[in-house]
């Protein structure tokens, strides 16, 4: 099974570092599933042994109204039907900051449109300040990137 409580990932995580293996972890809304999504989880993919994609459960979402468009089951369900990704867990926080401090991943990455950015929010810092608390690495991809947000303002709007 690809889809797990988190509880049930953390333990199933500890298991295969013990193992030697290399956990990286991707978080995100993911709501429309989109080529950008699919060449982000692929190079993330290569960056480790087994990816893990957390993803922003529905009462979280703060993309605006009418957002997500597709529910958290939803969206789990399509990112854990990808090959490259091993592992799917819907997150319980608004942010990646206890996720990332359960499952203790080796590498968590962004999309490069993260790399540069001043977060206003404070999220990015508090998720890199916690990767520093857990040993982690913080890695950034390169690939074509698209906004869901955009997509479904520009092409789905009525």
């Amino acid at each position: 099974m690809k889809i797990l409580e988190l509880e049930k990932l953390a333990k199933r995580i500890e298991e295969l570092k013990s193992k030697g293996k290399k956990i990286v972890l991707c978080h995100g809304c993911f709501d429309l599933m989109h080529p950008g999504h699919i060449k982000y989880f692929q190079a993330s993919k290569k960056m480790g042994d087994i990816l893990v994609v957390t993803v922003s459960p529905d009462i979280y979402v703060d993309k605006g109204d009418g957002r997500p468009v597709y529910n958290q089951t939803l969206r789990a369900e399509s990112i854990a039907a990808l090959e490259c990704v091993d592992y799917v867990a819907i997150n319980k926080w608004p942010t990646a900051v206890e996720t990332l401090r359960l499952l203790r991943p080796n590498i968590y990455v962004k999309g490069q449109e993260f790399e540069n950015k001043t977060d206003k929010t404070g999220k990015l810092q508090q998720e890199q300040a916690a990767l520093v608390e857990i040993g982690a690495e913080m890695r950034y991809t390169h690939e074509i990137v698209f906004s869901s947000t955009k997509l479904l303002n520009q092409y789905f709007k009525t």
